[in-house]
């Protein structure tokens, strides 16, 4: 059973959108509260890059299965100016926009798979997966 969904990310009320989705979808899953919580968190800090630094985007969910263990994966997609140096980005603290910088780092350490794919002027696709304990 795959289960695919998304949600477009065009305006600041459609992060609480994305983030709603992905929540009951882990829910859904069989993910535990605080596990929930960590993809709504991770969900926020993706829709929040794709409108803060290129407008409009997607967040697309998808239930995944490998051997003995199911997850959910993230896939948020932008074609927006890319991030110029990866390496700065995903250092712990460092924010373009003023925040905490939890941000991609932040994201990283939610989930249990990361991976960004970048170039400038083209956009960006950030998948990450969080696997069902």
């Amino acid at each position: 059973m795959i289960t695919k969904s998304s949600v477009q990310i065009n305006k600041e009320w459609d992060i609480v959108g994305a983030r709603q989705m992905g929540r009951e979808l882990a829910k859904d899953l069989g993910f535990g509260t605080v596990d929930q919580a960590r993809i709504a968190t991770a969900i926020s800090e993706l829709a929040r890059n794709i409108y803060l630094y290129a407008e409009k985007g997607k967040i697309a969910y998808e239930t995944v299965e490998d051997m003995n263990k199911k997850g959910l994966k993230i896939i948020a997609s932008d074609q927006g100016p890319g991030i110029n140096d990866l390496s700065k980005v995903m250092e712990d603290g460092f924010s373009t926009s003023g925040g905490l910088g939890a941000g991609l780092p932040g994201v990283k350490r939610l989930m249990d798979y990361f991976d960004v794919v970048s170039e400038p002027g083209k956009g960006t696709t950030i998948t990450t997966i969080k696997w069902v304990r």
